[in-house]
């Protein structure tokens, strides 16, 4: 498996660190070529399910369906890939540190089916990459 771990401090409060990370859709707009479709009712909780849609072109695409199986608001969310392509777990902390200060830690381990564990770590590089610019793009200001 391939191991991420992306830790940031933002000046956003945790509690709005934490909702610009659990608006799923918005991973979408921050994600290359991918959508975020919610595929059970609001309001996020363990056992929603929502799935990431990689596309290039209109031949050329995956899903990567996602459960959530922890939900602790303000602090921890664990979802587990559940994809026939991708499979592994993701999760994030938000911790406030003081006014002005909030700790976020990313972390995700993934396995490409099909592709040989000698590539995880080229693919952790790659995820990381991902990840960590969805995480700026997410807790950016104006979002």
């Amino acid at each position: 498996m391939a191991h991420v771990r992306i830790v940031r401090e933002t000046p956003l409060p945790a509690a709005e660190a934490w909702r610009r990370l659990t608006d799923w859709e918005r991973h979408g707009d921050v994600v290359p070529l991918t959508h975020v479709t919610v595929t059970t009712p609001p309001p996020t909780a363990a056992g929603t399910v929502f799935v990431a849609r990689t596309r290039i072109g209109d031949r050329l695409g995956f899903d990567d369906p996602m459960e959530v199986v922890a939900w602790q608001p303000p602090r921890h969310c664990r979802l587990v890939k559940r994809g026939r392509l991708v499979t592994g777990w993701a999760e994030f902390d938000v911790r406030a540190l003081g006014p002005g200060r909030t700790r976020v830690e990313w972390r995700e381990e993934l396995r490409v089916r099909g592709v040989p564990a000698l590539a995880d770590p080229a693919l952790a590089v790659a995820g990381r990459w991902m990840f960590t610019r969805a995480m700026k793009g997410l807790l950016r200001d104006g979002s």
